[in-house]
């Protein structure tokens, strides 16, 4: 399918999100002047009248010591930057297992950087392993993490249905002559997977974007509140350290662990080694599964740009699947009950059944990452393979195909949710 010009919907789509990109960061530049423009020109005000008035009393004609004191300044704004003074260490053990940290959890705070030229190049080579190796833990916790939240979701559909089921079979035994003889008991649909495919049952994309937001907004909460305690920071400043950690920008004007003593100091860098790297894969899915939101907005723009006011975006909007209470009464009364948010039996016999581009499919989370990185590499390796006259290519898992976004987090997240493209 084309849009108007000849332009395909994956290159529509990338386009579109540069645009939006682009004006987000022009919004966003606009904003952050306004608010921090002042600040930096009353700054260096402030910073030229104490210059100019120690120099008025102290230095009246004296070039040397002039020379002197520009020296002074320079030398110990090298030495606060690099943490040479009124800081604790940089390069002790504990220092340095801080700065592979932020190698590879790709966080770079700044604070602490190699000078000497043979640390500079460990650092090209350490770093080119090491990012590699946290970008694949950091995925393989986004599929872990959206497991959980999926089979929580599904235990609490299911519980759900129960008590629902529990209490129209309960109130229709009431009704009948044998309810005084006969134990009530459950329909066996719930017991028996076979008869409805309960696997198939997928929780809403936003409901796991929200139980990760409120996961991770508790983890920043709980490390502000050891920060504040033992850095002196106040509340707010520990949030947007834990914010700017978590997410790896790092921006290194607030570093933990920086002061040179601590209370508890052993279990504080153990205890700011965990909320770090808990943090950074919390963040790490929730931004992935946050994209899969902003994929579908981009989708349902496109749409509508392409097709105008006519009726064609509902197959992005949110739909709930069949109900198990639906097939049971489906297959044990003659007149069938068909739920406000179901669809009947028999919809896959020649129609093809109704699927959500925002729900997960708990049957792919438990097929121990039959999509994962595996199949990429699987896919480039016979692509390598036909290149050099190999013969066809050889059918990877699930018969996936080598296609635009099939490879990185945002195809595992994908392949979770099965998001439309």
């Amino acid at each position: 399918m084309c849009l108007c010009g000849g332009l395909a919907e994956d290159n529509a789509r990338i386009i579109l999100l540069a645009v939006v990109l682009t004006a987000y960061m022009l919004a966003g530049a606009a904003l952050f002047q306004r608010l921090e423009s002042d600040l930096e020109i009353r700054q260096a005000t402030e910073f030229w009248q104490v210059y100019h008035a120690f120099r008025r009393h102290h230095l009246r004609g004296s070039p040397l010591a002039l020379q002197r004191l520009h020296e002074l300044l320079y030398a110990y704004g090298n030495a606060s930057a690099t943490g040479v003074i009124n800081k604790r260490r940089r390069w002790d053990f504990p220092g340095s297992f801080h700065f592979v940290g932020t190698i590879v959890s790709t966080i770079g705070y700044g604070s602490t950087a190699p000078q000497t030229t043979a640390g500079k190049a460990a650092v090209v080579l350490y770093g080119f392993f090491g990012c590699s190796g946290g970008i694949l833990f950091f995925n393989l916790f986004l599929e872990r993490i959206i497991t959980l939240l999926a089979w929580i979701l599904r235990s609490w559909h299911i519980h759900r249905l129960r008590r629902r089921l529990r209490k129209t079979t309960l109130t229709s035994r009431r009704i009948s002559k044998t309810s005084s003889t006969q134990k009530p008991s459950l329909p066996d649909i719930l017991d028996d997977d076979d008869h409805v495919d309960l696997d198939q049952w997928k929780p809403s994309v936003y409901w796991v974007m929200f139980y990760l937001s409120i996961t991770s907004c508790i983890i920043a909460c709980c490390a502000a509140g050891l920060y504040t305690l033992l850095e002196d920071w106040n509340y707010f400043d520990a949030l947007y350290f834990a914010f700017t950690s978590f997410t790896t920008i790092g921006f290194g004007d607030f570093v933990s662990t920086q002061k040179p003593n601590y209370p508890y100091v052993h279990w504080y860098r153990f205890a700011n080694f965990v909320f770090l790297v808990v943090g950074c894969c919390c963040i790490y899915s929730l931004l992935n599964v946050t994209s899969i939101v902003i994929k579908q907005g981009l989708n349902y723009v496109i749409h509508k740009l392409q097709y105008g006011n006519r009726n064609l975006a509902a197959p992005y909007l949110p739909r709930r699947q069949s109900s198990v209470s639906t097939a049971y009464y489906s297959k044990r009364r003659p007149t069938r009950l068909v739920a406000r948010d179901s669809i009947r039996a028999e919809d896959n016999s020649e129609m093809p059944r109704r699927m959500s581009g925002e729900l997960i499919s708990m049957k792919d989370f438990l097929s121990a990452n039959k999509v994962s990185l595996a199949v990429m590499q699987k896919q480039l390796y016979d692509a390598a393979q036909k290149r050099r006259g190999g013969g066809s290519l050889v059918a990877t898992p699930n018969h996936q195909v080598l296609k635009p976004g099939a490879v990185g987090p945002l195809a595992i997240a994908s392949e979770k949710f099965e998001s439309k493209r």
